[in-house]
């Protein structure tokens, strides 16, 4: 670790802040009790405002828990691409989320460079451009961050450059035990027994999946679901539509919740509308109502 990252980690106090900021909260924050999971809020369900400027990452938490009653949050790096280092804005954002009431669930990171690229000199630097992202969520009290196990190449060649540069990162993260979690994000990661391949062979306690509802393409979203359910350290329930009974038009939220479940997964489910019909506000609400329905039908 150079002497810029122990400054940057200094002047933030990450040694004794990290987690206990929010020693205060209860631990179901966001979901009614009897639901099996808890719900969380993720931040591209509001992309299209915040693209616009028509809020803030600074403002996310508190439109989060003022507006939706969600008080779990996960943060999307392109809505503070600048800021991994930035010791006063990520103070700031601590400090919303604090006031209120607030769990900083992960940070989504791309643009950072390939984990799988196979060039090796570009791998390596893209794991590195990955560390300030760690640091950044770890203060902030995150568990994850999530990463995408990106590559152009054979499959074999992908995921060979895939457990290398994710086996790097995670052993960066194991030091502050945080967690690298892999969403399937289109390429070979939508294919999930290509990144459960990758997931064992790295074999890393803190290398993980994110099992996006939405993102499987041509491989069955149901099978790849449960699939990447045992290595899952988070879950986006993706929505695009709903029909006249709330129900999302595309998508088995109660097959998919029962996989959930079934696995054993008790963590946080993310809301992330990325539909078109319905307003960003109305997407996410239809969304809420939606996992509380069968959550709640399921636990």
């Amino acid at each position: 670790m150079n002497s810029n990252r122990r400054d940057f980690i200094k002047q933030l106090g990450l040694g004794t802040v990290g987690m206990a900021v929010f020693s205060g909260l209860p631990v179901f924050a966001g979901a009614p009790k009897d639901l099996f999971f808890k719900i969380s809020l993720a931040e591209w369900s509001l992309h299209k405002a915040l693209f616009a400027k028509e809020i803030t990452n600074l403002d996310f938490p508190g439109i989060a828990a003022k507006k939706y009653g969600i008080h779990a949050v996960e943060y999307v790096n392109q809505f503070f691409k600048d800021k991994a280092k930035d010791a006063t804005y990520l103070k700031e954002l601590q400090k919303r989320a604090k006031d209120n009431g607030v769990v900083n669930v992960l940070i989504m990171i791309d643009g950072e460079g390939e984990l799988a690229g196979t060039d090796d000199a570009e791998r390596k630097k893209a794991v590195e451009n990955h560390f300030p992202w760690v640091e950044a969520a770890k203060f902030l009290g995150c568990h994850s961050i999530r990463v995408n196990a990106a590559g152009k190449g054979t499959a074999d060649d992908v995921r060979a450059a895939a457990v290398d540069g994710l086996g790097r990162l995670s052993e960066f993260a194991a030091k502050m035990d945080m967690n690298i979690i892999v969403e399937n994000h289109g390429g070979f990661s939508s294919d999930a027994s290509w990144l459960t391949s990758v997931m064992k062979e790295v074999n890393n306690r803190n290398l993980g999946t994110l099992p996006d509802f939405g993102n499987f393409y041509d491989y069955d979203r149901y099978q790849g679901t449960a699939e990447m359910m045992p290595f899952a350290k988070g879950v986006s329930a993706k929505s695009f539509d709903f029909d006249s009974d709330g129900a999302e038009k595309t998508i088995d939220f109660r097959r998919m919740l029962k996989i959930v479940k079934d696995a054993g997964y008790r963590g946080y489910v993310g809301i992330e509308y990325e539909g078109g019909n319905l307003s960003e506000d109305e997407g996410i609400r239809a969304t809420k109502r939606l996992l509380e329905r069968v959550g709640a039908e399921l636990s």
